[in-house]
């Protein structure tokens, strides 16, 4: 249909809540190419494209790698019944949400009345294991009990400022890209080994491989394209960049 309407790429990765460096990625990984390209070099997307992005990002909420998404989609002609079976599984999440809203709610009330709590109703809804099919294919079972058992061992106090460290990593990688600071020097290096710290624990004897590749997800998986947006384009190449600096100095194979 030659009006059929188009968006730009930046339109897209605004509405879809990502980045045009992540649908660019896509694209040349074949998963999703632009309807076409104009003579600017710009990249546009029409509906059928729209339709597929939305599967991806859906995929992609069940923890599916990139590859997987690419083999589901060729596998699944009929869009419809795709589409279907998403909806599907999103309702089932809307559940599982309505679910862990009502127990936040429960325990609000009964810890504001000092009335005693009980574990069905606190963990009603919740599931912390949503990650472990993909670590257990990334790097093992032992990998992800080993993680599970760390994280189980950790206070509320605990766990809030470990998150709190990873986000404060972040921030500076981001500024160090934004001085200009070389990857493999002194101030890039130590915030790599912080990230390095903020690690162990959760992984055992981190080696050369597993921290190079990695930082290779801060560019390859979208979900670690936010990076970008939060602290400045190419703070993912930069985070990657220097932690192979760092596991070439430091880590043994």
């Amino acid at each position: 249909m030659p009006n059929e309407k188009e968006w730009s790429i930046q339109d897209i990765a605004r509405s879809a809540g990502t980045t045009s460096r992540t649908l660019r990625h896509y694209g040349d990984i074949g998963l999703l190419e632009p309807s076409r390209v104009g003579g600017n070099g710009y990249r546009y997307y029409d509906q059928g494209a729209l339709v597929r992005l939305q599967r991806i990002l859906l995929l992609r909420e069940l923890g599916l790698s990139l590859p997987a998404i690419g083999e589901v989609l060729e596998g699944e002609q009929d869009t419809t019944a795709a589409l279907r079976t998403h909806l599907k599984w999103l309702e089932q999440e809307r559940q599982r949400l309505g679910r862990q809203i009502e127990s936040v709610r429960t325990t609000l009330k009964k810890t504001e009345r000092g009335e005693q709590l009980m574990a069905a109703e606190v963990f009603d809804g919740f599931d912390h294991t949503k990650y472990e099919k993909e670590v257990t294919e990334r790097w093992g079972a032992d990998a992800y009990k080993q993680g599970d058992r760390w994280w189980k061992s950790l206070s509320a106090e605990d766990k809030k400022a470990h998150q709190q460290e990873q986000k404060d990593i972040a921030v500076a990688f981001g500024e160090a890209r934004a001085k200009g600071l070389p990857v493999d020097g002194d101030e890039a290096q130590a915030i790599t080994q912080r990230l390095y710290e903020w690690l162990r624990p959760a992984v055992r004897g981190v080696s050369k491989g597993y921290f190079a590749g990695l930082g290779q997800l801060y560019v390859d998986d979208p979900r670690y394209g936010q990076y970008d947006e939060k602290h400045g384009m190419g703070t993912a190449e930069y985070i990657r960049d220097a932690m192979a600096v760092y596991a070439e100095r430091n880590l043994s194979e």
